[in-house]
């Protein structure tokens, strides 16, 4: 399990660089991803089902969001 920051991007970039983080990496692995832009809590759950991954855990941290994703078989 990783963590990778994408803490001060601002939409589209957070979902963009996870979804070509979580492309290189293999099926059901997981990745937590820390953000601070506000529109991410709409943009990484709707990227997760619309790219078949799963969104196991959401939380608030400090001044934003952690999300924990875990790779879908062909996403």
């Amino acid at each position: 399990m990783g963590i990778y920051d994408l803490r001060g991007l601002k939409c589209p970039l957070p979902v963009l660089r996870a979804k070509k983080r979580l492309a290189a990496m293999p099926p059901g692995s997981t990745l937590w991803l820390e953000t601070t832009d506000p529109l991410a809590v709409i943009d990484i759950p709707a990227f997760c089902a619309k790219e078949g991954h799963s969104l196991i855990q959401t939380e608030v941290a400090g001044d934003g969001n952690r999300f924990l994703v875990e790779r879908g078989p062909s996403g």
